[in-house]
């Protein structure tokens, strides 16, 4: 192991963290028994200079995933073949989707926040628990049929969480009791924004003001709500790669290969991805929550781990996880690919397009970086957004979620169709000679980028997150699909 060049690496990052004298993070590498490399840089807090130190506590984001998906393991009345209709009241199809499909990315449930985004309630919204759980109950479909492709949501954890509550389980309690006190940890699952966490640091982004804290107002839930230090988080990576933890083998049992309906193996298990490059395989995760970008990596093979926390977000938490552990096993990560067309493409039907800029690939808003994949191809690194892409004259084809996709070359102007004009539940389209616009009660307008006389793209944004939006027509209304979001439809008249 490469301890020095990874120190010199981490040290590096931190450095120009403290030198900017903007927020910052924790970087830290081990193995299963010693903390190797520890580097903190930038501020904890801009208001009162306060550093950001290993012991700074911090929202995980996603990273809790594996951490709810571990306590679920232990014991606690669900079972990964249940049917979520098993332990809650849900509307169908979404009560037929498994426990397991919930936790693996592949129930085609859609994410809960996008959805409402679509309907013009922004991610700073003050949502309960509650209300949240009342609009699941109107989600009309699924963004999928269960095990036909793997596409991120964070639903599935909310409702596998509400089916314990439900139980009348103390998760928070649970989580507390099952995972962290045997290992002195201080992680804890926090419900809102306006709970009070001791030592938290506040979450930055970069606005052309300067920087913001930034606010996330929709109950947290345990797809995300976990909050600790890196201490803690490096303590628990230690005692899954020394089988530690509460569950005898559960490193193994929560990056167990998954299975689509076909029977074809996800990168994506229970909360933890696996990535793999120059032969190895590593298993992790990362998390966003406005102002905060985390990641975790874990090599089981060498017994050795790195952890990321960031407050600000503009860091590339998993990248700078990535190059870190590359460094210390003396290797070079897989060049940017740099051989697709560039520019804006869609399928032939449907919501489905592609935008492809330098050796990054948006797909339905979601964007992920691309690597040369030898022959031609050009392959992501997200277990839960796979891509392999490659060029076929002048379109692009390949899979994205484990399913085909051909796309053509969107034209550089097409104009709006004047049939699209109207009005669809709460929502308005204003079409003029050259621009579209979806007037939305309560929320700025949608303009309208017309792909062909069907389909248009419109961009909207809420601090530092933003939306890219496929709005497709038909006789009977539209719809408005993001890659988390696929079921939200409005009727014409």
């Amino acid at each position: 192991m490469n301890w020095d060049d990874a120190a010199a690496k981490a040290g590096q990052i931190a450095q120009g963290w403290t030198q900017a004298q903007g927020p910052g993070g924790a970087i830290m590498l081990f193995d299963a028994r010693d903390i190797r490399v520890e580097a903190c840089g930038g501020l904890a807090n801009l208001d009162h200079a306060l550093p950001f130190r290993a012991d700074t506590a911090v929202r995980y984001a996603s990273v809790s995933k594996h951490l709810f998906a571990s306590l679920v393991l232990t014991g606690v009345g669900v079972a990964l073949e249940d049917r979520l209709g098993a332990h809650l009241i849900l509307p169908e199809p979404l009560a037929q989707v498994t426990i397991g499909r919930a936790l693996d990315m592949t129930g085609g449930l859609p994410d809960l926040m996008e959805t409402l985004w679509l309907n013009g309630v922004p991610p700073s919204t003050a949502l309960s628990r509650h209300r949240l759980m009342d609009a699941v109950q109107r989600m009309p479909a699924l963004n999928f049929a269960p095990g036909r492709e793997i596409s991120y949501s964070n639903t599935g954890y909310r409702l596998v969480q509400a089916a314990l509550l439900a139980k009348r389980i103390d998760v928070a309690g649970l989580i507390r009791e099952r995972l962290c006190r045997q290992l002195g940890l201080t992680i804890r699952l926090v419900e809102d924004q306006t709970e009070p966490v001791p030592g938290l640091a506040t979450g930055y982004w970069s606005s052309p003001q300067g920087w913001r804290a930034g606010r996330y107002g929709l109950h947290y839930s345990a797809s995300g709500g976990m909050v600790g230090t890196a201490f803690d988080l490096v303590a628990w990576g230690q005692a899954l790669l020394s089988d530690r933890g509460p569950v005898p083998a559960l490193l193994d049992r929560l990056s167990a290969p998954r299975l689509l309906a076909d029977g074809r193996v996800t990168g994506y298990g229970l909360g933890l991805a696996r990535t793999g490059f120059d032969g190895r395989t590593l298993f992790g995760h990362g998390g966003s929550l406005p102002g905060f970008r985390t990641h975790v990596l874990l090599d089981p093979a060498t017994g050795t781990g790195a952890v990321v926390l960031c407050n600000r977000e503009d860091s590339d938490a998993g990248g700078i996880a990535l190059q870190l552990m590359a460094a210390l096993h003396g290797v070079s990560l897989p060049a940017p690919a740099a051989h697709l067309p560039q520019g804006l493409f869609a399928t032939a039907e449907g919501p489905f397009w592609l935008m492809l800029q330098g050796h990054r690939a948006t797909f339905l808003g979601a964007t992920e970086a691309l690597f040369d994949g030898g022959g031609g191809w050009a392959v992501g690194r997200s277990a839960h957004l796979p891509m392999r892409l490659t060029a076929q004259g002048d379109g692009v084809i390949g899979e994205i979620g484990h399913v085909p996709y051909a796309f053509r070359p969107v034209p550089s102007r097409v104009n709006p169709n004047p049939d699209w004009a109207g009005r669809y539940g709460g929502l308005e389209v204003e079409i003029t000679a050259r621009t579209a616009r979806v007037h939305r009660p309560f929320a700025a307008p949608l303009e309208l980028r017309p792909i062909d006389g069907q389909r248009a793209l419109a961009f909207t944004a809420e601090g530092p997150w933003s939306q890219q939006i496929c709005v497709s027509f038909a006789a009977e209304g539209l719809s408005m699909t993001t890659n988390r979001a696929r079921a939200v439809r409005f009727r014409r008249g």
